[in-house]
């Protein structure tokens, strides 16, 4: 075995260089070191931030083509209440749909049925689960948003509103955007129900 020099020695990368190493030049390593501690930490970073951006951001309403909002000028943020999507084609709350717009300008009800049964199984919901937990104060306060095309005739909003009001949500709010930004993102507001 040789006798090597003390000195400086460096790592495994650094020992074939042409600055610092006594490496060939026309030698070329096939093999290369992956640090994977800092690729880690860096990944680990990324997520959290995603986790700490998304979960402050509390978007309540979605955001689809088929629903153009209306403006207000007069708005306040949205607040997490259940929301009634109001298409041109259905009428939707938590993904289901409820109703047809078109079989429904075709009745005389004043009432959705399907969506009032829906509504007052969340009520139920709401306070059974509140009922359940000890000292919990929160009453049920009525709390519904409706986000409703611009071009849905009154009749069916009348009508969403009669079933909202049966099922004993009567504090309603309508989704809208605020007066100058639409040509922005949408922005989550609400102006409530006269």
């Amino acid at each position: 075995m040789a006798i090597k020099v003390p000195g400086k020695r460096y790592g495994k990368r650094l020992e074939h260089s042409k600055v610092f190493g006594h490496g060939a030049h026309g030698k070329k390593s096939g093999y290369s070191d992956l640090l994977v501690t800092p690729l880690v930490d860096m990944f680990v970073i990324i997520v959290l931030f995603l986790i700490a951006n998304f979960s402050a951001t509390g978007e309540v309403l979605m955001m689809t083509k088929e629903i153009q909002l209306p403006e207000a000028s007069n708005v306040k943020e949205v607040e997490m209440h259940p929301v009634v999507l109001v298409s041109g084609s259905e009428v939707t709350i938590s993904g289901t749909v409820v109703g047809q717009v078109a079989d429904l300008v075709k009745e005389e009800y004043l009432n959705i049925p399907a969506l009032e049964e829906k509504l007052r199984d969340m009520k139920k919901q709401f306070e059974d689960l509140h009922a359940m937990a000890e000292g919990d104060t929160n009453a049920f306060k009525g709390d519904v948003n409706i986000q409703a095309d611009k071009n849905v005739e009154f009749s069916i909003i009348k009508r969403v509103m009669f079933s909202c009001a049966s099922a004993g949500y009567n504090n309603i709010n309508f989704a809208t955007l605020q007066k100058g930004e639409a040509s922005a993102e949408p922005a989550a507001a609400a102006a409530p129900a006269p």
